[in-house]
């Protein structure tokens, strides 16, 4: 069986980009000052403000310390709750 085709010896050249890494992240914006403003009106009543560190949710969601720290009140038996 004779091929049907001929081998002529010519090689291509593929281009393959080079990836330049990662894109930086845009510097945020400020925020618009009537945000600015209700967040130091927050922050005066003593409320909880977006971004910031708020103890008692990081010590509600702070898994349980050791046997015993979580408890289940026990209800009496005919109490009706």
């Amino acid at each position: 069986m004779t091929p049907t085709f001929t081998v002529t010896g010519q090689r291509r050249r593929l281009f393959v980009p080079v990836v330049a890494g990662p894109v930086p992240p845009a510097p945020p914006l400020p925020d618009p000052p009537i945000y600015r403003e209700l967040m130091r009106i927050w922050a005066d009543r003593g409320r909880t403000l977006p971004g910031r560190h708020d103890p008692e949710w990081a010590r509600l969601a702070a898994p349980p310390r050791g046997p015993g720290a979580v408890s289940v009140p026990r209800v009496p038996p005919g109490d009706g709750r």
